[in-house]
C-alpha cells in the first residue's frame, strides 16, 4: 500500500482503566477525560482497552449460564454503542479538540447482535473504520456475533499505519499475518483486565507479535474495580478473577518493552516511538518483504462483508 507521508516521532499512550461498569455515559466521560489527559502530555495516540465501553462480560466466567446471564445481557445491550450515535459523535470531538488519534474497545451493536470492536478514530475526529473481533473465544460465545473478512484492515494516517487484534486474536498465525503484510507499523493489541492468569501469554503474544511484523506494539488491558466485582459477588466463580488485573506495555519492533507492563495503576503508560526502529528491524527480517516465499506459501484472505441476504 502507499503510505503516507509521516511524522517518524510520536508519543503514544495505553490508557489503562477500569469502566463504570455497564454504564455507557459514565464510562464515556472517563474515556473523554483520558484522552484529554493524554494529549495534555504530547500523546498523538491514545488506545482503550477490549470492550472497556461500556464494559467486559465477566458473568460469563463467574455466574451460571441459565439463571444468571439474562439480567447481564440485557444490560449489556441497553448500554452498548451504536456506530453512529451521540456517543461515537463525542468519541469524534474528543478526537478533534485534542488533536489525538483514538483506538476505543466497545460493544458494539447492530440490530440485534453485539460483537467486540475496535473503533478507530483520527485526529481530525473521523471514523477511520471500526473491526469486530473475527472469533469470539470461549464463553465470549455467549454474547457476541463473529466478525468476517472486512475486519481486518488498516488505516493509513499521518503518524503510522494502524491496525489492531483483539485479545486471543493473537494466537492466530493467519489473522496476524493479514494484518501484518499490509505495511502495519503500529499495532493495537486489546485485552481485558481482571485475569493474572493471562499475564504470562499477553507478554509472549505482544513482544512476538512486535518481532514478527517488525512493528511498534501498544497493548492495553482494562482494570478490574471494587465496583465490579460486587456487581459480580453473587456469582460462583468470582476466585477466576483478581482486583485489578492488568498488564499494559508498549513494545518496539525489535520485541524490546518500552514502558511497562503496568499491573495495578490506573492511568496513562506512555512511551516514545521512533518510526525508524521499524526500518532497521526490516533490514534484517521483512516477514511480508524480502522474508516472505509467496512462491512457496502465501496467505489468501476473502475480504468484503458477509450477509445473511443477498439480492441477486
Amino acid at each position: 500500500m502507499t503510505q503516507s507521508s509521516t511524522t517518524r516521532t510520536i508519543v503514544v499512550a495505553a490508557a489503562q482503566i477500569a469502566p463504570v461498569f455497564l454504564d455507557r455515559d459514565a464510562t464515556l466521560d472517563k474515556i473523554c477525560h483520558y484522552a484529554e489527559e493524554a494529549a495534555s502530555q504530547g500523546s498523538k495516540l491514545v488506545v482503550f482497552p477490549e470492550t472497556v465501553l461500556p464494559g467486559y462480560p465477566y458473568w460469563t466466567l463467574t455466574h451460571d449460564p441459565l439463571s444468571h446471564l439474562g439480567k447481564f445481557n440485557r444490560r449489556l445491550f441497553e448500554e452498548a454503542v451504536e456506530i453512529p450515535s451521540p456517543c461515537t459523535d463525542k468519541l469524534c470531538e474528543t478526537a478533534k479538540k485534542t488533536g489525538c488519534y483514538l483506538v476505543v474497545g466497545l460493544n458494539e451493536r447492530e440490530g440485534g447482535t453485539l460483537y467486540n470492536s475496535q473503533l478507530f478514530i483520527s485526529d481530525e475526529g473521523r471514523i477511520l473504520g471500526c473491526r469486530r473481533k473475527l472469533v469470539p473465544t470461549s464463553q465470549e460465545r455467549m454474547v457476541w456475533g463473529r466478525g468476517d473478512g472486512s475486519d481486518l484492515p488498516v488505516y493509513d494516517t499521518g503518524i503510522g499505519v494502524l491496525g489492531g487484534l483483539i485479545c486471543y486474536e493473537h494466537s492466530n498465525a493467519l489473522f496476524r499475518y493479514a494484518v501484518q503484510a499490509q505495511g502495519e507499523q503500529i499495532h493495537i493489541a486489546s485485552w481485558p483486565g481482571g485475569m493474572p492468569f493471562i499475564n504470562n501469554i499477553m507478554d509472549a503474544a505482544i513482544r512476538h507479535y512486535a518481532f514478527e511484523a517488525q512493528c511498534f506494539v501498544i497493548s492495553v488491558t482494562s482494570l478490574l474495580d471494587d465496583e465490579i466485582l460486587e456487581q459480580l459477588a453473587d456469582g460462583s466463580g468470582t476466585e477466576r478473577l483478581n482486583k485489578g488485573g492488568g498488564y499494559s506495555l508498549i513494545a518496539n519492533p525489535r520485541g524490546k518493552v518500552l514502558a511497562g507492563p503496568e499491573l495495578e495503576r490506573e492511568g496513562l503508560i506512555t512511551a516514545e516511538l521512533d518510526l525508524d526502529e521499524i526500518a532497521d528491524a526490516k533490514m534484517i527480517v521483512d516477514s511480508s518483504g524480502h522474508y516472505a516465499r509467496p512462491d512457496v506459501v502465501r496467505l489468501h484472505v476473502t475480504r468484503g462483508k458477509q450477509a445473511p441476504l443477498v439480492d441477486d
